[in-house]
């Protein structure tokens, strides 16, 4: 689902900036905008306001410089060039796809109706299931485990004997922050360490180690949060995120094969 939502935001911000496009110098009466800057730094986020004054000087100028440099670049004829010719093309195919996708996304509309419909249908795909924030650490045999956790019963505080024993004998790479893995669904771990954590109770230690592929682990649980069901209010714009997705999506397959049974296409 996040996969969908992103695409469609990225495609969406194709075009923001046509709409918020502030002027920051002219060079012969033609315009340095925000996209010429955009440009410069990679970047359409870039914002010109949050930075420091040398840096936003510094931009401009090289804005400035690549606008004289292109103008004198046109003056020398460089738009009889295989290569121009050749990449203006592309562009034109690329500019000409992304404007057609804009309008199509735009076109697209749903109503309360349609999102209240889909979560009815798909209400398993809007839970969130249990979660945990554990520590753990790991080390290679049972008995360097067991003398561990031996260790940790005897110490008055025990979150901050499990840190520092962490750091000092744990061969995660976690051990630089304690042994916190922080938080996570049991089945995103392996097995027998998230079986381990659903048996524990909050501020506990393991009794045993837990042995898994990679080691035996000492785990730490610090806080575990019941699974929930998401309300639609909750989900509704990034259903309409999807719905838009899928209708997109599937105009876009539909068409595609359209063109391609009337294409000719040689594979080499």
């Amino acid at each position: 689902m996040k996969k969908i939502v992103s695409s469609i935001v990225v495609s969406m911000a194709l075009f923001s900036t046509l709409h918020a496009n502030a002027i920051y110098a002219t060079v012969d009466g033609e315009n340095i905008t925000q996209q010429d800057i955009e440009m410069i730094v990679q970047d359409p986020r870039i914002d010109l306001s949050k930075i420091p004054a040398d840096a936003r000087k510094q931009l401009i100028d090289q804005a400035i410089n690549k606008k004289l440099l292109a103008k004198n670049a046109l003056k020398t004829g460089v738009e009889n060039d295989a290569q121009y010719k050749e990449a203006m093309a592309k562009i034109k195919e690329d500019l000409a796809f992304q404007v057609w996708q804009k309008n199509e996304l735009d076109k697209l509309n749903f109503t309360e109706n349609d999102k209240k419909a889909f979560y009815e249908k798909n209400k398993d795909k809007f839970n969130i299931p249990e979660t945990y924030e554990a520590s753990h650490i790991l080390v290679d045999s049972e008995a360097d485990a067991k003398s561990i956790i031996s260790e940790l019963s005897k110490a008055s505080n025990k979150e901050a004997k499990f840190k520092e024993l962490a750091n000092s004998k744990s061969k995660d790479p976690s051990k630089g922050n304690g042994g916190f893995l922080g938080k996570f669904a049991a089945e995103q771990m392996v097995p027998e360490f998230g079986n381990a954590v659903k048996t524990m109770g909050v501020g506990t230690i393991s009794s045993t180690p837990v042995k898994t592929q990679f080691g035996y682990h000492v785990i730490y649980l610090k806080s575990k949060a019941p699974a929930k069901a998401m309300s639609y209010n909750e989900v509704k714009e990034d259903i309409e995120q999807v719905l838009i997705g899928n209708s997109f999506g599937q105009k876009v397959k539909d068409l595609t094969e359209t063109l391609r049974k009337n294409a000719k296409i040689v594979i080499k």
